[in-house]
């Protein structure tokens, strides 16, 4: 008998495949069920419903992305890079996690439940990564200290999110993701930055 980790693993990595393939709203449990080659039943002794399982796989594998993101960002102190780092990071996921990226863009927001009780904290996370950034730079008098954090943070996100997004909907030709990376780095690191000379 496989222990019960395994089986929880299969029920998460089979939903994703459901969700992305199907929709979340379409899914259903005895979907992800015979996609895990588990019983409709095995499906509720770890989650209520399907809403619990797209809310867990988001808070997983955020645990995961947040760990490699903060692992790679701060492994110097130089903070224009810290910048870049971090914006590749975001893309390169989405672009090796096609699955996975579906149901972070798409799919979470078909859950009523994620977008009324999901209170945030590993989102709040990762954009706390972006914050940390900003602050040390300012501290650093590398980036402008006019710019408030939290505007920064959800304004990078937002553009990543966007680009991402669009991304996965392009249904016939995808855009290359390493250019659009590039692109916003140039966007955003020109205007964070405290050019040479002094001035904003």
């Amino acid at each position: 008998m496989k222990p019960k980790i395994d089986k929880r693993i299969r029920i998460l990595n089979a939903a994703v495949t459901i969700f992305a393939k199907k929709g979340f709203y379409n899914s259903k449990v005895a979907d992800i069920a015979k996609k895990a080659g588990v019983a409709d039943g095995t499906i509720y002794l770890y989650f209520k419903n399907k809403d619990e399982i797209l809310i867990m796989i988001f808070e997983e594998e955020m645990e995961k992305v947040i760990a490699e993101v903060k692992a790679e960002v701060f492994s110097e102190n130089d903070i224009l890079d810290n910048i870049r780092k971090f914006i590749l990071a975001h893309l390169t996921f989405v672009k090796k996690n096609p699955r996975l990226a579906q149901v972070f863009q798409l799919e979470l927001r078909q859950s009523n439940k994620f977008i009324k009780e999901y209170t945030g904290t590993r989102l709040q996370e990762y954009l706390n990564i972006i914050s940390d950034i900003i602050h040390d730079g300012q501290q650093q008098g590398v980036l402008n200290p006019a710019l408030h954090p939290g505007l920064v943070k959800r304004a990078l996100f937002g553009a990543l999110d966007e680009v991402a997004t669009h991304w996965i909907l392009s249904k016939n030709v995808k855009y290359n993701l390493d250019e659009s990376a590039e692109q916003l780095i140039q966007i955003f690191i020109n205007g964070l930055r405290i050019s040479p000379n002094g001035h904003v």
